[in-house]
């Protein structure tokens, strides 16, 4: 192994480690409301990706507000209006969601996120799809 292959490799790994891999990522929602005929399958951005954090074994020491970890999260975002068809003229047939621009690794903000991992989550429809491409 040449040194010049040894120290490419070598830095790969050291950087490898500390880059944020947290980026938008394409994601579909499933959209329904009970008076509509129709679910709608949105394709949309969300913030995903890995962020390095580290766990104190200081713990007990720190104050809880130190211990918070960085999470992949919305650094700019816009929202887009969908329109559900097949939805009764008494209902509102709109649907708003966001649509991540960029991403950063930071502390979790439950204004506009959902903080907490869910176990089991199902994004599928009931009724029959269509499918929004804005």
């Amino acid at each position: 192994m040449t040194p010049f292959f040894a120290m490419s490799l070598l830095f790969g790994l050291a950087f490898g480690q500390t880059a944020s891999l947290c980026a938008p990522s394409e994601y579909i929602i499933h959209v329904e409301k009970r008076e509509c005929a129709y679910c709608l399958a949105i394709n949309t951005t969300i913030c995903a990706g890995f962020c390095m954090t580290r766990d104190s074994n200081g713990k007990k020491l720190l104050l809880k507000s130190a211990l918070s970890q960085n999470v992949c999260t919305y650094k700019e975002m816009l929202y887009q209006t969908a329109l559900i068809p097949g939805c009764p003229h008494h209902t509102i047939p709109y649907y708003s969601y966001p649509v991540a621009v960029s991403c950063k690794c930071g502390k979790c903000n439950t204004d506009y996120s959902d903080c907490v991992h869910e176990k089991v989550r199902t994004n599928y429809c009931t009724k029959p799809q269509k499918l929004c491409s804005i």
